[in-house]
């Protein structure tokens, strides 16, 4: 149990509130948290208001603009700016109201597009990024720096800003816009309406060759507890030379195709799988190297099959009528 209040930026979000599950599972009781209309991050003066007003002692800041490659494609501004500004006001006030604990969550996507497989956390900055994610690639990348750096600059004052990239995450609370979401909700609701209507055939994005690396979203947020209360020496031995950030990956991937084909078993689809190659594929395999983290002691638990029934679950009680 952690003295002092916590605040949650992205509470609402997958991965907020399944972070705010696993504090209030700990009994972490003093938790703050404001939803978009309570408080915009990337309103440096509401930002600030409030951090100096409520003073907590930890931040997790789960708070970002996300979206798919459709979304990230028609979007890039948006994606870029949100983004940076969310995590700039957030971390910059933090340390102005003292502040000494926060972590930040970041996306494998930082990593090259041909980067070596599985990636290692020092992979980040050698080369181009995936080009149709690029802006919040880069939006990401600055929030591990601003990590970095006010942990180099103040470090004499006790500022302990960690960073943590997860891989793919899907779980409750995942968005399942048609248009605007990650390839596993995107999937779950093609297939459970093509299931419905009764349609011969679903056609997905790509060659379904490209390989990912899927978290169920539980799994991420107990590694973030996990790494926010790991002691600082050992985070520091972890991240060394730059006191950088941790990889936070299942352990194995799987393609596209592979993941449909389970998707298409949990929702009873019986059509036939097609694949448009004319649409983008992305990077061509991203499979997190997380052996730092789990040198640790944490592992995740929920696999693949299993968590995906449960995110399907999920999309059926509370996510049907969203558009």
């Amino acid at each position: 149990m952690t003295d002092g209040k916590i605040y949650i930026a992205g509470h609402k979000g997958m991965v907020g509130s399944a972070i705010h599950r696993a504090l209030q599972e700990r009994g972490d009781q003093t938790i703050i948290t404001r939803n978009h209309s309570e408080l915009d991050l990337t309103n440096q003066a509401a930002v600030r208001s409030f951090f100096q007003t409520e003073r907590p002692s930890q931040v997790y800041l789960a708070a970002a603009k996300v979206g798919g490659i459709y979304a990230n494609n028609q979007f890039p501004a948006d994606f870029i700016y949100k983004n940076l500004m969310i995590e700039a006001n957030v971390i910059h006030e933090a340390w102005s109201s003292g502040v000494k604990s926060l972590l930040f969550l970041g996306s494998s996507c930082i990593y090259p597009k041909l980067a070596e497989q599985p990636m290692p956390e020092d992979a980040l900055l050698t080369g181009k990024l995936e080009p149709t994610n690029e802006p919040y690639a880069i939006a990401k990348i600055a929030g591990i720096k601003m990590c970095e750096s006010y942990n180099r600059q103040y470090a004499n004052d006790g500022v302990d800003y960690r960073s943590v990239m997860p891989t793919n995450l899907y779980g409750p609370g995942d968005n399942y816009h048609p248009e605007h979401s990650h390839v596993v909700p995107a999937l779950i609701r093609r297939l459970h309406e093509a299931q419905l209507s009764g349609a011969k055939e679903v056609t997905i994005w790509g060659t379904g060759t490209p390989r990912r690396e899927f978290l169920y979203v539980d799994d991420m947020a107990a590694a973030s507890v996990h790494v926010m209360n790991m002691p600082k020496d050992q985070y520091d031995t972890l991240t060394a030379p730059m006191r950088s950030h941790l990889n936070v990956g299942y352990g194995s991937d799987i393609s596209i195709g592979e993941l449909a084909g389970i998707i298409q078993k949990i929702t009873g689809f019986e059509g036939k799988l097609s694949f448009d190659t004319s649409k983008p594929d992305g990077t061509p395999r991203k499979w997190m190297d997380s052996s730092r983290l789990l040198s640790t002691g944490w592992e995740p638990r929920i696999k693949i099959e299993e968590g995906l029934r449960s995110a399907y679950a999920d999309f059926l009680s509370n996510h049907l009528e969203e558009k």
